[in-house]
């Protein structure tokens, strides 16, 4: 089984990150951990280099580090720093044989609910740019990107506007939308456009389409409608560890070991065997981010 997206080089894992690399272990699970600014990056490059054949490494740096609206995450970084992107230094890391992406990196819109639609209008073309320099550093590598791709709420906008960045990249090679949020409508135009979709443990826990009063396109609701409309081999499991863990687990820190939880509830959304989607998984990431 595969985590495809956690984060067990951040500080919530100091304590007992043995521990935790070894429950993951006893339950069958490999994970990616993911970079989010140049330390980070540097750390999960790290584990990959301690840990082979049980822990790969992507580099990248997280929109939100550039928003005016950056607050410090503890479970992230010890210390308040908020890092500039560097593309160089990413550059020199994204060539490691043990480095398989590049991100997570790409648009946050979530955040941008001031009046101040200037700042709005300019935060948004430097994520676009950082976003477009990490995408030509996967090129000349030639890796996957990464994507973390957010919203406002009830909308597709960061989506939309992902889409119109990759109309101007050639870009050749996987691209990975991590924790999915978008509408039906939305999913359709990226699967014709060859995105590939993680999920995490928000799926285990919401209420089915069905039984909600009220849907909006972009809400989280609607998981059980996009899930099915995905082809089995588009779609792969995170948890996006230490954060959102899965029921029966929901409020705790979130581990890799826990995809468990989240291939289950994808088995049942996709009425196929849990044998089956762990299967689908773990072929899924090694095939999108070439591990033998």
């Amino acid at each position: 089984m595969f985590d495809s997206h956690c984060h067990i080089q951040f500080p919530a894992f100091d304590k007992d990150r043995g521990e935790v690399i070894d429950r993951a272990h006893t339950a069958g699970v490999k994970m990616i951990a993911v970079g989010t600014q140049l330390s980070t990056s540097e750390d999960a490059l790290a584990f990959a280099e301690k840990y082979p054949g049980e822990i790969w490494a992507t580099v990248g740096y997280h929109p939100n580090h550039l928003s005016e609206a950056w607050h410090h995450d503890s479970k992230e970084q010890k210390v308040a720093l908020r890092e500039r992107f560097d593309a160089e230094a990413f550059r020199k890391l994204a060539a490691h044989p043990a480095v398989v992406g590049i991100g997570e990196c790409g648009l946050d819109y979530y955040r941008l609910i001031n009046n101040n639609q200037q700042l709005i209008i300019r935060e948004k073309k430097i994520q676009k740019e950082v976003f477009l320099a990490q995408a030509e550093i996967a090129k000349e590598v030639g890796k996957p990107l990464m994507i973390h791709c957010r919203p406002r709420k009830g909308t597709d906008d960061a989506y939309e506007d992902l889409l119109a960045q990759f109309s101007i990249l050639n870009f050749q090679f996987p691209k990975i939308v991590h924790f999915y949020v978008g509408s039906p409508a939305m999913t359709k135009k990226l699967i014709d456009a060859g995105f590939y979709f993680t999920f995490g443990g928000v799926i285990t826990f919401l209420p089915r389409l069905a039984e909600r009063s009220r849907v909006e396109a972009g809400s989280r609701g609607q998981y059980d409608e996009i899930i099915n409309i995905i082809p089995l081999d588009r779609i792969l499991a995170e948890t996006d560890a230490p954060y959102v863990a899965p029921e029966p687990y929901r409020g705790k820190r979130n581990e890799p070991g826990y995809v468990v939880e989240v291939v289950k509830k994808l088995a049942e959304l996709k009425k196929v065997s849990n044998e089956k989607m762990a299967e689908h998984v773990e072929k899924n990431a090694r095939t999108v981010f070439y591990i033998a």
